[in-house]
Order: C-alpha cells, then sequence, then structure tokens
C-alpha cells in the first residue's frame, strides 16, 4: 500500500507538471514543429513526443534512485537546456534536408527521431515537480522502484493540453498551404529556422 501511494503521488507531481508548465515550455518547439508537417502526421509526432518524455522521466527516476540526489546537481548544471539545444537543431535540420530528399520521401508522415529527441530532451530541465519525483526516487534505494516512479511521473505528464493545441496547430499549417501553395516550402523553412534559434537560445542557457 504504501509504495502504491508512492506511485500515486509520483503520478500527481506528473500530471501537476502536464497541466502547467509543460504546455508553455514544450509549446514552442512542438507547435513550431507540428505547423510544418503534414496533417496526417501529427497523431504519430505527438505520441512519439509523449514516448519521449515518458522515457526520460522512466531513466530519470532510475538513475535517481541508483545515484541518491547527485542527478538534481547534475541537471542545475546546464545539461538539460544542452540536450534541448541540440534535439530543436537536430529537428530544423530534418525540416530542411527533407527538401532535398525524393519527393516521396520528403512527403513521408514518418518522422521518427526528431519528436522523440525534443520530448526527452525537454525532460531534462529541473523544476519543483520534477526535484520532488527525484528526491523520492532517490529515498526508496531501488533502482526498479525508481524507474516505475519515473514512470508514473510521465504518464502524469503526458496528460497535457498540448494534446489539443498540437492538432489545431497542425490544421492551421495544412489550411495555411492549402490555401497558398507556395507557402509550403517558407512555412517549412520558417520553422526550421525557429527550432535554430530556440536550440542556439538553449545552449547559450546551458553555459551560463
Amino acid at each position: 500500500m504504501l509504495e502504491s501511494a508512492h506511485l500515486l503521488s509520483a503520478w500527481l507531481l506528473g500530471l501537476s507538471l502536464g497541466l502547467t508548465a509543460c504546455t508553455a515550455t514544450c509549446l514552442p518547439f512542438m507547435g513550431t514543429w507540428v505547423l510544418a508537417r503534414e496533417r496526417g502526421a501529427v497523431l504519430a509526432d505527438t505520441g512519439l513526443f509523449l514516448v519521449g518524455r515518458v522515457s526520460a522521466y522512466t531513466l530519470l527516476g532510475l538513475i535517481a534512485a541508483l545515484s541518491s540526489a547527485r542527478l538534481i546537481a547534475v541537471l542545475q548544471n546546464g545539461v538539460g537546456h544542452l540536450a534541448i539545444g541540440a534535439a530543436a537543431i537536430g529537428a530544423g535540420s530534418w525540416l530542411l534536408l527533407a527538401e532535398q530528399r525524393p519527393r516521396a520521401c520528403a512527403t513521408s508522415h514518418s518522422a521518427g527521431a526528431p519528436p522523440f529527441a525534443l520530448g526527452f530532451a525537454l525532460s531534462l530541465t529541473p523544476c519543483a515537480p520534477l526535484a520532488s519525483l527525484l528526491a523520492f526516487a532517490a529515498q526508496s534505494d531501488s533502482g526498479w522502484f525508481g524507474a516505475l516512479q519515473g514512470l508514473a511521473f510521465g504518464l502524469g505528464a503526458a496528460v497535457t493540453p498540448l494534446l489539443l493545441l498540437l492538432p489545431l496547430l497542425s490544421a492551421l499549417g495544412a489550411r495555411l498551404r492549402a490555401e497558398q501553395r507556395w507557402l509550403g516550402l517558407w512555412l517549412r523553412r520558417g520553422v526550421a529556422l525557429s527550432l535554430f534559434v530556440l536550440g542556439m537560445y538553449r545552449f547559450w542557457l546551458g553555459t551560463i
């Protein structure tokens, strides 16, 4: 019963993050990403993004249980910002390189790594709910239970307004491309540039 209570507490912590700060932190990255993607890809991209977040929190719970409180100090040193910067620049590069692929590949719905990497990286920045999760996991002295706490936290964080906002933004991008076909190329390039700028900003935050 005590373990179940701890897992429920971890889920509630994740839920508090998913319904609040998660949207403000993640929307600039995933919101711009889905604007440049085909409308049919938004469900897969959102799913990969959330799987990335859940995977990251599960791994963080495991590491926290095995390394005690040292993980919090590591995350506070800017590692998360550097990871987000790399993921954002990688996503922007994927969009630009898609222009060089054959048309059949460039219009494919499969993006794979970019949304997963964005979800994983955006989970590495410290915040109050995450710090509480890592403190709880560090006290468990059990790697598997720390991972379970991280998984419960991630499943809570996956309940987010992004599930509604991302399809709306994807529909907006699709409508713009349908009304003005020439916008498709420039929208993709504009989104790539935005991701580059966001990535460089996060790199800068990680080095100060």
